[in-house]
């Protein structure tokens, strides 16, 4: 599929917003005691690491930009 630049450039800000989340909520995770709370954060861990994959498999099957000749 092709997209516009401006398009693979959301996706790539998505993935390194929840890169940063990922880290966050993991980083987190390791700093509390409470169970619930863990598996919370392990719930969000989960999902985030899913979400990373499907932006990743988004960004794979995009097309590269195509050079424009003048």
């Amino acid at each position: 599929m092709v997209y516009g630049l401006h398009e693979t450039l959301e996706v790539h800000e998505l993935s390194a917003f929840k890169t940063v989340c990922l880290t966050k909520s993991k980083t987190m995770q390791a700093l509390i005691s409470d169970p619930v709370l863990k598996a919370i954060l392990q719930q969000d861990i989960d999902l985030t690491a899913r979400q990373l994959q499907e932006l990743g498999s988004v960004l794979d099957q995009a097309s590269p930009p195509q050079e424009v000749k003048q």
